[in-house]
This record gives structure tokens, sequence and C-alpha cells, in this order.
């Protein structure tokens, strides 16, 4: 069953890991032609640099090997920068992305236009031709989240684009529940595949940047990502944690910090503003992961998960632009994985490479048997509270004198946006939030001449 989950002691807490949790996290990518294919992989994604702790997770959560893991890594972050740059390319005929294989990751572009399979098959992908536009596939969704606004239970707790065979799915638990809500939405059922709900969803209560915290002195969540906004630093969390004012306490039960901001339904987002005696890193805990940034990875991408309560999990991204319903109400924006996760990682942080991805809100199974899990994506937490992700590094380069116009740091620019640098015009290919260093010049995997 779907349904919010936590922990205010210890013995209830063990019940709650006993029964199982579920969590949550999201990727994308989008890019353009016209660049040299050798200069577009993700700015960060410097195999080599790969911390020792995300690798073992990997080997042992996907079936890989060290070097396999590391050559997956970087042809992911290619794969993402060229699925952004035909998605651009091919505008409205773009009917999604994904990459498959366990080192090669094979990128494979659909359009709903068979003139364009040569343009795909020239940038190294492999092409497919679908019956229906991405964008078609999103406003059906978009229908259904609004019609879900209104009549959602449990008997559909999930919903999303299912980008590799190009349909919308319902899950529900009756196939009638999933008719109705398709009904309601006004959504042509050749856009739609109504599939069996395997298990309910649900948040999770316990915290880290993989770090433990708890809330108002009672149920534990983790840290997703340490976060500034002007002088003041905190982190990035799950909205189900917390509600604005709810104070909270850091892992050794010292004060740490107080709800800024919280929504959940609708999002499963929040901010924590902590005090004086705690300061942001850009570390993941328990491990040598640094966060370096925030852009987007791609369906069908690894993606591995911090929680206080079960470590290190990898998995893979299933769908972006998720719903899911739990007993609270939908959550929509989601991304849907496979890795599992457990009671108290809620809040938790994903990143895929050395990239920020989400923070865990809810899922399905454990760590034993396995599971689906949901993440909110981090951007746009980032966008909504003015928040700045803290990273390593200023970027892949020293930043070079003021270009002028209307590109800035730590804005949060989605993939299709426009800024202007040094009286020149450029076009965003991946979500990402903007740092110094990162000046569209200095990185043609995140920005191209318009």
């Amino acid at each position: 069953m779907l349904q919010r989950l936590t922990r205010p002691a210890r013995a209830a807490g063990a019940a709650a890991v006993a029964a199982g949790a579920l969590l949550v996290a999201g990727l994308s990518g989008s890019a353009s032609a016209g660049t040299d294919p050798s200069t577009t992989a993700a700015p960060t994604s410097r195999a080599a640099e790969v911390p020792s702790a995300l690798l073992h997770a990997m080997q042992r959560d996907l079936g890989i090997d060290s070097g396999q893991a590391r050559t997956r890594l970087a042809n992911e972050a290619e794969a993402g920068a060229t699925a952004s740059r035909l998605r651009l390319a091919l505008g409205d005929d773009f009917a999604g992305a994904w990459v498959r294989g366990a080192e090669s990751a094979t990128l494979t572009v659909a359009t709903t236009d068979a003139s364009d399979v040569r343009a795909i098959e020239a940038r190294g992908a492999t092409a497919s031709v679908a019956r229906h536009s991405l964008a078609d596939l999103d406003a059906a969704k978009a229908r259904l989240d609004r019609a879900a606004a209104h009549r959602a239970t449990t008997d559909t707790p999930v919903w999303y684009v299912d980008v590799r065979t190009n349909a919308l799915v319902v899950e529900a638990v009756r196939p009638a529940a999933g008719r109705a809500l398709l009904a309601a939405a006004g959504v042509d059922g050749s856009l739609a595949r109504i599939e069996r709900a395997t298990a309910q969803p649900r948040p999770l209560y316990d915290l880290r940047g993989g770090d433990a915290y708890y809330i108002n002195g009672g149920s534990r969540c983790s840290v997703g990502f340490a976060v500034t906004k002007g002088t003041t630093q905190g982190f990035a969390t799950a909205g189900h944690c917390g509600r604005t004012g709810n104070s909270t306490t850091g892992f050794n039960r010292v004060a740490q910090g107080t709800f800024q901001a919280s929504v959940f339904p609708g999002n499963d987002m929040a901010w924590v503003a902590a005090n004086s005696n705690w300061t942001a890193t850009p570390n993941v805990a328990g491990s040598s992961v640094q966060v370096a940034g925030s852009t987007q990875a791609a369906v069908g991408s690894s993606v591995c998960r911090s929680g206080s309560t079960t470590g290190w999990h990898c998995g893979t991204i299933q769908q972006l632009n998720t719903s899911v319903t739990y007993p609270e109400g939908t959550i929509s924006g989601v991304t849907r994985t496979s890795v599992c996760a457990e009671p108290g990682d809620s809040g938790g942080s994903y990143i895929s490479g050395s990239q920020a991805q989400g923070v865990t809100s809810g899922g399905s199974g454990n760590c034993r048997s396995g599971g689906t899990t949901y993440f909110q994506p981090l951007n746009p937490i980032l966008q909504s509270y003015g928040l700045t992700l803290k990273t390593a590094t200023s970027g892949p380069g020293e930043p070079g004198e003021p270009g002028g116009g209307t590109w800035a740091a730590g804005t949060v620019y989605q993939a299709g946006a426009t800024v202007t640098y040094g009286g020149v015009t450029y076009r965003c290919l991946q979500n990402h939030q903007a740092q110094t260093g990162w000046e569209p010049p200095n990185v043609p995997a995140l920005w191209q001449r318009a």
C-alpha cells in the first residue's frame, strides 16, 4: 500500500524497517546539432575521478566491474549531450531518448518522422520511429495530473511517460480505475497503456547528504544536498519530512536548524536553514563523493543514492516526469528509479557520477528484495527557493573576464532557454544550475550558440 512512513521512535522504527520502504530520484538530458562530438561529454563526468565508494556501489547493484562502471559513466554523459542536441534539432518530431547496455550505454533517439533517421544515425545514435511525439505524451500526462488533483486515489498510484514504448502508462490496482482516470482527463486511449500496480509507494521519514537528521526531536529523515541562500547555509530535502517552522537536530542530536519552506503533496520539496554551528559542504555522507553540479542524466542512466538507513545503493533511471499518488495526495514531476531504499532514507541524495539529481521521496520494496523508488528532482527545489547548490569546484575551468549579458551564475536553466554572454546568444542544452567557471563559451555540453 502507498503510504507515508514516519519513524517517531526506535521501537516503531524497527517495525517500519521490517515493513519495507521507498524513495525517489530524477534525470534528463538535451542537446543540439552542429558541435564536435568530442566536446559533448558532460563537463564534470571525468571517469578517472569517480569516487571509489560510488564505484563499489555500482559494482554491487548493477553487476559490473570497476572498469565497466567508469566506462558506463563516461558513455552516459556523452549520450546525454548527444540526445540533447538531437532533441533541439528534431523539434516537434522528437519522441524521447534512452540508453541501454551495462557498459556501452547505447543511445536510442525516437522520432515521429522517418526522414529524421539519417540525422539521428549521423550522430552515432540508434534511430526509432514512433507514433507519438514526446510533446504529445507529456501533454496527455499533464491532463492526467490536473484530473488527479480532483479524483486521484491509491487505486492509481503511478503514471508516467514511457519513452521506450512510446506510451503514457497508468499503473492501477484495478484496470477500471485506470480507465476512469483516463476518461476523467479526456486522454485518448491510443496514447495510454494500463498496467497492474504491483506496489504501493509511500514517503520515507529517515535522512542524509546522506546524514541523518531529526524533526522536532522525533522522526528521522536524511539530508539531500547542502545549499546556500545568501550568507545562510542549509540543505535541500523532502517536503514530507517536515513543515515550515519545524525544528531539526543533526545526526548527533545537536540543534541544527529550521524548515524554511515545504511543499507536500503536489511536489515533495523543502529546505532547512542551519544555525552557525553547521557548515555546508559538497560531500555526500559515508563516501568520498563530492557534488560538482546538477546536470540532469538521461533515462536509462545509472544513479546512486545515499541514505541514513541503508547507505549507498545504485540502480537506473526508469522514467522522468512521473506522477505518484500517496495517501496524502499526488506528487508530480518525480523521477522513477530501480534503486532500493528503506525508512529513514527519505530526503537523502540521488547522484549520477558527480552530478546531483534529487532527493528521496517514496516508493515500494526494500534493500533485501529490491523495489521501485521515486525522487524529487533537485533543480526545481533550487529554482523554487532561490538556493545555490554547494559544489566541490567552480567548474571545469577558471572563470574568464565577465562577459555581460543575461547569463548569471546561480540561475537554474532549462533545456531550450536562451541567454546572451559576451555579445553572443546561446541556447541551453541540458538542465543545470549555472556556476562560476561554467560560462556558456566554456561548456559546449551545456550551451550552444543559437
